[in-house]
């Protein structure tokens, strides 16, 4: 690692449950492996401070930076791994780091719901100046990522000159155990802060949902009008090949009968 001043992550970091694996708390790089469940041992004994899936765009990548603000050692992230379909959450990483939110939604994003609730402007201004992204989607090669990993610790800045941002993100349970769990939950009464409500995005999910389902009705469709139109036209071949069939064998009856 190269020479470069270092600082405390906050106490017990990482704070929350997760699919991850730590290493140093004083390494510059962390890794998030979107859809992918890769070797993050691996990653970590490479030199990342953490690694780890994440497949939603929103509890998921309310975590991942909350995980980042805590630890100001932690200056590049590494995005790679498999892109997770219809979330589109390595996409949604990038676009929150480069653009920011509004209205509580990721500028730029094109996942199903890309809205950040737990997260202050604060935090998410902190996640952009504290890191570097680094856009490897759909890299699961451990030996490359591995080496991007001993890269930016190459070329280490030093801790962020900041201390620790600590955000509450809260999770939802089961409802059986009690367990946490990495799904959303937009089914509680309330608003977003400055931004849309509960009940707004709800109908962002239906909606998208439902414009999902027309595009594929309307598939169906096209593709019944196609086979009705092509059956049609094998009759009217058929009609028509019969009906030349006939004229030419009168005229050749003609022909004969003349001859």
């Amino acid at each position: 690692m190269a020479d470069s001043e270092k600082s405390q992550a906050a106490a017990g970091w990482p704070m929350l449950k997760g699919e991850y694996r730590t290493g140093s708390t004083e390494s510059c790089v962390a890794v998030v492996t979107c859809g992918s469940h890769l070797d993050d041992e691996a990653l970590a004994a490479a030199g990342a401070a953490i690694s780890g899936s994440c497949k939603t765009e929103n509890l998921g990548i309310e975590k991942l930076v909350s995980h980042i603000i805590s630890n100001p050692n932690i200056r590049y992230l590494i995005v790679c791994g498999a892109e997770v379909k219809g979330h589109i959450t390595g996409e949604a990483i990038l676009m929150l780091h480069q653009n920011g939110i509004s209205k509580n939604r990721i500028v730029g994003a094109k996942g199903a719901i890309p809205y950040i609730e737990n997260l202050s402007e604060e935090a998410v201004k902190r996640f952009m100046e504290q890191i570097e992204c680094i856009d490897m989607i759909n890299v699961e090669d451990i030996g490359e990522i591995s080496e991007k990993i001993k890269e930016c610790i190459a070329n280490d800045p030093g801790a962020f000159p900041a201390a620790p941002l600590i955000q509450d993100v809260k999770e939802k349970t089961n409802g059986t155990d009690g367990e946490e769990s990495d799904e959303d939950d937009y089914e509680q009464s309330g608003t977003v802060s400055g931004g849309a409500s509960v009940e707004e995005i709800s109908s962002l999910t239906m909606i998208t949902r439902l414009k999902s389902l027309d595009q594929k009705i309307a598939g169906i469709g096209d593709y019944h009008k196609f086979q009705a139109g092509f059956q049609a036209g094998k009759i009217e071949g058929f009609v028509i090949g019969f009906v030349l069939m006939i004229l030419l064998a009168a005229v050749a009856g003609i022909i004969l009968v003349l001859a």
